[in-house]
C-alpha cells in the first residue's frame, strides 16, 4: 500500500488542496497536510500531478512499511 506525506517545508501554496481536496487541507498553521494518507490506485496520476507540481517539492507518495 501507498501513503501520501507532505515532508517539512511546506508553504500553504494550496496547489494540492485545489487539485485533491479529498487528500489535503490546510492546517491551523496555514500549511497543507494529508487528511487521507492512503493512496487510491484511480487516484495516484492525479496525485502524482501534485507532487511534481509542488513548488517545494515536499509532497512524497511512499510505500507504506509492512512490519
Amino acid at each position: 500500500m501507498e501513503k501520501l506525506v507532505v515532508k517539512e517545508g511546506c508553504i500553504g501554496c494550496g496547489i494540492c488542496i485545489g487539485e485533491n481536496p479529498d487528500y489535503f487541507e490546510f492546517g491551523d498553521n496555514g500549511l497543507s497536510k494529508v487528511v487521507k494518507e492512503e493512496v487510491n490506485p484511480e487516484d495516484k496520476e492525479r496525485l502524482l500531478n501534485s507532487v511534481e507540481q509542488c513548488p517545494m517539492e515536499v509532497i512524497v507518495i511512499e510505500e507504506e512499511k509492512i512490519a
